[in-house]
Parts: C-alpha cells; sequence; structure tokens
C-alpha cells in the first residue's frame, strides 16, 4: 500500500483519525455518531496495542485487517457489534483514501456480520401530544417577536419529524426553497448517496409553514440578515445564525425532556412518524422512500409491533386551528 506521508506510528494513526472526526463533525454528524465512531476506533486502536500488532501505518493490508475481523469475531457475540466496528474502520480508510494517504482500501475486503435491527422504541402517543400541547402552549405565553419565531421554529421541527420522518441531519441544512405546496406540501430531501426524493407532509403543515415563515423574514429584515435554511440558531434576544446543527436539534429535545418530566428524542419521533404512517395504510415502497431506505429494508419489526403502539396525527391539525380560534 502506496503513502503520502512517510510518518508509521500510532501517532500518525492517532491524528488521520482525529482529522477523520472533524471531518464527520464538518459534514453535520451528530455527537453521538462521532460518539460511536470514536469507540469503535478505539476498539481498533486498542486491539493494535494490546496484541503487538504492527503500529506502522505503511503496512496495513489485507492479512492484517483479516486478522482484525478474526479478532471481531471471537470478541464480540453481537453481529451487529461486530458490523459496525468494520464499518467505522472501512468508512475511515475510505477517508485516507480520499485524502491521498493510501491508494487503495483494504478494509473492503473484510466481510461484514449482517445487520439485524433493534426493536423500534418510539415516543409514546401520549409523550407526544404533550409535546405538541406543550409548543402551542408556549406560543400563546411568548412576550415577544424573537421568543415567539423560537417558538414556531420549534415547532416547525417537531413536525417535520413526526409528519416527514426527517432526520436531524436533513433538518440542519434543509432550505425553504425545498419546499412545495401544489395539491399537497412536500419537502425535498438531498440525499448524499443517492438522488434527491420528496416526503410528502399533510395538507394542514402548510398554514403552520406560511405563519413561520412569514415572522422569520420579518425578523431577518429587523436583524438585517439573510440566509436560505429553514431553521436558525438563535438566543433568546436574536438569530444567531441561518441552519441549526444536528447537536443543536438533540439538545432542545434533551431540554423538553427535562422540563416535561420524559425522555422523547428525535429517532423516536421519528419512529413514531414511521408506526403513524403504517397505521394510516401507506404502502410500505411509499414509507421506504421517504425513509431515505433502500428497497430491501425490512419494515417487519414495525409490522410486528404495530398493535402496540396506536398514533394519529388528527390532533395536530384540530390543536393548532383552537390556538388560532382563541386569538379570534
Amino acid at each position: 500500500m502506496e503513502m503520502k506521508s512517510e510518518h508509521n506510528n500510532l501517532g500518525q494513526l492517532l491524528k488521520w483519525q482525529d482529522d477523520f472526526f472533524k471531518n464527520l463533525e464538518h459534514k453535520g454528524r451528530s455527537t453521538n455518531t462521532l460518539k460511536n465512531y470514536k469507540t469503535d476506533l478505539d476498539c481498533f486502536n486498542n486491539y493494535l496495542s494490546d496484541h503487538k500488532r504492527t503500529t506502522e501505518i505503511g503496512k496495513f493490508s489485507i492479512p492484517e485487517v483479516m486478522e482484525y475481523g478474526k479478532f471481531l469475531e471471537e470478541k464480540y457475540s453481537s453481529d451487529n457489534s461486530r458490523r459496525r466496528r468494520v464499518q467505522a474502520l472501512r468508512l475511515f480508510f475510505d477517508y485516507l483514501v480520499e485524502e491521498g494517504y493510501f491508494n487503495h482500501n483494504p478494509v473492503r475486503k473484510v466481510p461484514t456480520s449482517p445487520k439485524f435491527l433493534d426493536i423500534p422504541r418510539p415516543a409514546s402517543f401520549a409523550h407526544l401530544k404533550t409535546l405538541w400541547f406543550y409548543l402551542l402552549d408556549n406560543e400563546k405565553e411568548a412576550k415577544s417577536k424573537m421568543e415567539k419565531l423560537i417558538i414556531k421554529r420549534n415547532q416547525m421541527i417537531f413536525l417535520l419529524i413526526y409528519t416527514g420522518a426527517l432526520k436531524v441531519s436533513e433538518l440542519s441544512t434543509i432550505k425553504k426553497s425545498d419546499f412545495s405546496f401544489g395539491q399537497n406540501p412536500r419537502v425535498l430531501i438531498r440525499h448524499q448517496k443517492r438522488d434527491p426524493y420528496t416526503v410528502s407532509l399533510p395538507n394542514f403543515f402548510r398554514n403552520i409553514y406560511e405563519s413561520y415563515i412569514m415572522l422569520l423574514e420579518d425578523v431577518k429584515a429587523d436583524s438585517e440578515m439573510n440566509f436560505d435554511q429553514l431553521l436558525f440558531n438563535a438566543n433568546a434576544n436574536k438569530i444567531i445564525s441561518g441552519g441549526i446543527s444536528p447537536r443543536g436539534i438533540e439538545l432542545l429535545f434533551k431540554s423538553w425532556s427535562k422540563e416535561l418530566v420524559f425522555e422523547i428524542t428525535p429517532k423516536s419521533l421519528r419512529q413514531a412518524c414511521i408506526f403513524t404512517w403504517l397505521q394510516k395504510g401507506q404502502k410500505e415502497a411509499v414509507i421506504k422512500e421517504w425513509m431515505g431506505v433502500s428497497p430491501s429494508y425490512s419494515l417487519k419489526l414495525y409490522r410486528d409491533h404495530l398493535n402496540s403502539h396506536n398514533y394519529s396525527d388528527d390532533f395536530l391539525a384540530a390543536s393548532y386551528q383552537e390556538l388560532y380560534r382563541e386569538r379570534a
């Protein structure tokens, strides 16, 4: 394997891993994702150290990584654990190839274990209703234009996850131009490894969206700011920048969980959305497209637990309309 650098010790490996993490952070990967990659690569680093394997990076080749694969087979009984650690190392070496340190990735020769999906653990219907009513109550109590805008932004985040199953990475970069309102509202998702696709949203989303955009443009004009992103980062008094990081969204959910004294996460809300689609009779092929997964992705675990979770999004429009009737 050819190298661009002459440095070939463990220190260089750790430096490249640090650069790899910074690159992932720059791409908007969530804190949890970065934490998992660090844990998985630490397994590789500890393997090199504990088993006195070569730390000369220039000598990493297929035999070395195959030995690591055997080590994982012995150490972990979980197929998902082995798969995740091989995948993390593969992505790391892909990064080294992209940077020109190596001319090919030997980890691609290591077979991965099949992926087994965890049982879905969606937010309960009672909890997501409580959160929605909490966000509406906050809007009632807002005293300033900026405070009201932040609350409306939070409502948009909730709706785009619960009615559109958007991921935090997608929300962080989504733009106003990604929305279209024809027969029904749709949002365009730009996938890193696939062609763009659109997700259908409920009809009542249009009214909430237009109300939010009107106030957003008003505050942006007051602040002499201009950005294309739908969401924004702000403090209590002003918008700081367009866009909001995945970490910022995760912290927002943590603050809601603390305030409401129950745990709710973007992932659990997204899973509740998938159950809602299934219970509304949406075709599996369409759901998979909206989830941004391949046609081979299995929804069996959702089907198996469908009777254990009952959802409906009818309350969203009714409660929002009631809020504005009270103001009239």
